[in-house]
């Protein structure tokens, strides 16, 4: 940093960015930042995860990264906007061991309360300032009976939104400078919606990309770098608490199991990911599925697709598991015990498709783990687990299918267009259904971005938008 900047940097540690204030916490040779802004995750009826990231600038370097920086962090947190009663957790050290990131874990808190919250920050404690403040809101639980309305997303590939063609995009390309910018248009859609929370279902970053394959662990940090410190991702997930889960892109590669000695190895890929995001508090080995009651009307699972499942190229049959057999088990224990009215399953990959048929690493592939999903249908009908919906990642297009069984599954889209394909209808012999078997209600006539609104209560109701928020398709139950 040179002499002018750094002596502006002292005389203006408030600085504004395109209306994100974004505080300098000083010490006697650098500033610090919070690059990345603040988020909150897996917030349930009484408890959320807070998370920050220390951070040296708010822009990219000269080798696209946004390094960390030293310090100590906590949250303060209170029910009023001024912070006047506010709570604080106890500072933690920001270290290079964990990427400089912060994370704390709230317990105590009532349900179907707005919770205002932010990170104080600096060098030392004594040095430390507080930075912007975000919200976030609980879950109503099992007892409270009121609307619930969530956003589902998948697959933001950061290469073709930013480079197009040249980054490999398969789907109309739309970012404009500005775009480039402040971040996928998508977040500014969403936002304007005002969700309750947002689910991202996989795919959050890509590892793979062509134009920089990434393998070691600074390489797979740098992914989540170069994408978190977009302005409206940052404002979004400071307002918008976020439920997190993994598939092949932000695990290893596309379509990676566990068999492979190609890097990233799967414990690499599997620890980043628990780093990187609020899914889970510091130091805790729980799996990553997982069900919350949202509200009395509402309970979804997320599942884990990636660290449990066999071979890919095992031949399909009993033996063959995508979730592993706890995880099955587990989901059927507590779908069955559930009295939700609306039971929603947020899978990574699709159960129902269509999908290409050339792909087996999904349980909608013919030489994929078709047994374990059709044994996974045949058990909901037998065990009469009524209003029952899958909504899945993974798939670059939008639509609305029908399994002959009755499940119905909806498939959120690519967030940004530059990511979209057309998909695969039922009856293409190059698809997954070439016997028309799975009846497809809607589907994107054109390769667009976007995302999927769910609003659960008396009714539910599936909303797809592109990525500019026009809805193109409402499904009502």
């Amino acid at each position: 940093m040179n002499i002018a900047r750094r002596f502006f940097l002292k005389l203006v540690p408030l600085l504004v960015w395109r209306g994100h204030t974004l505080l300098a916490a000083e010490s006697p040779s650098q500033p610090l930042f919070l690059g990345h802004g603040t988020m909150s995750g897996e917030v349930t009826d009484s408890t959320v995860l807070l998370q920050t990231r220390l951070t040296l600038a708010t822009q990219l370097d000269a080798d696209g990264d946004l390094p960390g920086a030293s310090g100590v962090a906590c949250f303060e947190w209170s029910m009023r906007v001024d912070f006047r009663d506010a709570q604080r957790t106890p500072f933690q050290a920001a270290t290079d061991k964990h990427d400089y990131i912060v994370r704390a874990a709230l317990t105590g808190l009532k349900p179907d309360t707005t919770y205002h919250y932010r990170a104080v920050y600096g060098v030392t404690e004594a040095t430390a300032q507080a930075g912007p403040s975000g919200s976030f809101k609980t879950l109503l639980g099992g007892t409270i009976d009121a609307p619930v309305r969530f956003i589902v997303g998948t697959c933001m590939n950061y290469n073709k939104f930013m480079h197009g063609k040249v980054g490999r995009a398969s789907g109309p390309l739309t970012a404009t400078e500005e775009d480039k910018r402040l971040g996928y248009p998508s977040f500014e859609a969403m936002l304007k919606l005002r969700p309750d929370f947002f689910v991202g279902t996989g795919d959050i970053v890509y590892y793979d990309n062509p134009m920089r394959v990434a393998e070691t662990t600074k390489q797979l940090r740098q992914c989540w770098h170069e994408q978190a410190r977009f302005p409206r991702l940052i404002e979004f997930f400071r307002r918008i608490p976020a439920y997190w889960s993994k598939d092949d892109h932000d695990f290893r590669y596309d379509d990676s199991d566990n068999t492979t000695d190609r890097p990233p190895l799967p414990k690499i890929g599997i620890d980043m990911f628990r780093e990187q995001l609020p899914l889970l508090a510091e130091g805790s080995n729980q799996p990553t599925y997982r069900t919350h009651r949202v509200s009395k009307d509402l309970q979804i699972w997320l599942t884990e697709g990636r660290d449990f499942r066999s071979p890919n190229a095992m031949a399909d049959g009993p033996q063959k598991s995508l979730w592993g057999a706890e995880q099955r088990e587990w989901l059927k224990t507590t779908l069955k015990a559930s009295d939700a009215k609306w039971k929603i399953l947020i899978s990574p990959t699709p159960m129902v498709g269509p999908d290409d048929a050339k792909k087996v690493d999904n349980h909608a592939d013919l030489g994929g783990f078709r047994h374990e999903a059709d044994a996974f249908f045949a058990w909901l009908k037998e065990t009469q687990v009524g209003h029952f919906t899958i909504i899945c990642g993974d798939r670059h297009w939008q639509y609305h299918s029908i399994h002959p069984s009755g499940v119905e599954e909806f498939s959120c889209g690519a967030l940004n267009d530059e990511n979209s394909r057309m998909g695969v209808a039922p009856g293409d012999q190059n698809g997954s259904d070439p016997q028309a078997v799975v009846r497809q209600l809607y589907t994107s006539p054109t390769p667009h971005g976007g995302f999927l609104q769910i609003t659960a209560g008396a009714e539910l109701v599936m909303e797809h938008f592109d990525s500019r928020g026009v809805r193109v398709y409402r499904a009502v139950k």
